[in-house]
């Protein structure tokens, strides 16, 4: 007969979290061999169209109802990337249509993409009142993207290994190693911007994480500091990173002139 533990299963406290604007990220591969078929004056409409569609989005940005930013990728995972936050998933897929109706989107393959919500936790506490009316909150849960030099974006989530379970810690062991942890994050204040995506149930990881900065070298610098924090060292899970320069709607005209 099989013997049954009779220890009860402890179902640990799960954090809150305060949630924002949704995101999305459009990575994406110009086909430079097709592209360079087209007749420049096609070429330099589909660039104008392009760059009219961004300023509908910078429309949206004023108006502060959303906001966007527009990187290069360095390397051979992507080439461009799109960010962007709007209130509503449907209005990120309308977003995300426009785009893929535009002329030049027939050159720019899709190699990756990445869907969340904005997110602050709460292990802190989220002070008194309504945190939705502290303006310090609603600056982090619906910002304006930064307008810095590069920007640095992965995926990650917690382990659920035996033994080094995330979810089975306890909210206070877990409040003791996020404090740490978030220290070495404000270390960068005024280096680093960080926007952090919670996507469990969105997409394949739990988080995604967009970094800005103007010194590229930051980005190395704090994620190698925190790999010897035990959050990420024992708990964390990274998928790829992707870097990138920022592009300037002014300067597309260049960017894809052959």
């Amino acid at each position: 007969m099989q013997h049954q533990s009779s220890e009860p299963t402890v179902t640990q406290q799960a954090a809150e979290t305060l949630d924002g604007w949704y995101t999305f990220h459009d990575f994406r591969r110009i086909d430079w061999a097709r592209l360079k078929q087209v007749d420049a004056s096609v070429r330099s409409k589909m660039v104008q169209e392009f760059q009219a569609f961004l300023a509908e989005l910078a429309q949206v940005e004023e108006q502060k109802e959303g906001s966007h930013a527009l990187y290069t990728i360095i390397g051979q995972k992507a080439d461009l990337v799109l960010m962007v936050l709007r209130p509503t998933m449907e209005d990120i897929q309308d977003v995300e249509v426009k785009m893929q109706k535009l002329d030049l989107y027939d050159y720019l393959i899709p190699t990756y993409s990445y869907v969340s919500v904005v997110e602050l936790g709460t292990y802190r506490g989220s002070g008194e009142g309504n945190p939705y009316e502290n303006p310090y909150v609603r600056d982090r849960l619906y910002p304006i993207l930064p307008k810095s030099k590069h920007i640095c974006f992965y995926p990650m989530s917690k382990s659920r290994r035996d033994g080094d379970n995330w979810y089975t810690l306890s909210m206070e062991k877990r409040k003791e190693l996020m404090y740490r942890h978030g220290m070495i994050g404000r270390s960068y204040a005024g280096k680093i911007q960080q926007i952090i995506g919670g996507s469990t149930g969105f997409d394949d990881w739990e988080w995604g994480v967009t970094l800005f900065a103007n010194d590229i070298l930051q980005f190395k610098k704090i994620v190698y500091e925190m790999r010897f924090d035990e959050v990420s060292a024992k708990y964390g899970e990274f998928g790829e990173f992707f870097i990138g320069n920022r592009l300037e709607s002014a300067d597309l005209e260049a960017h894809f002139a052959l």
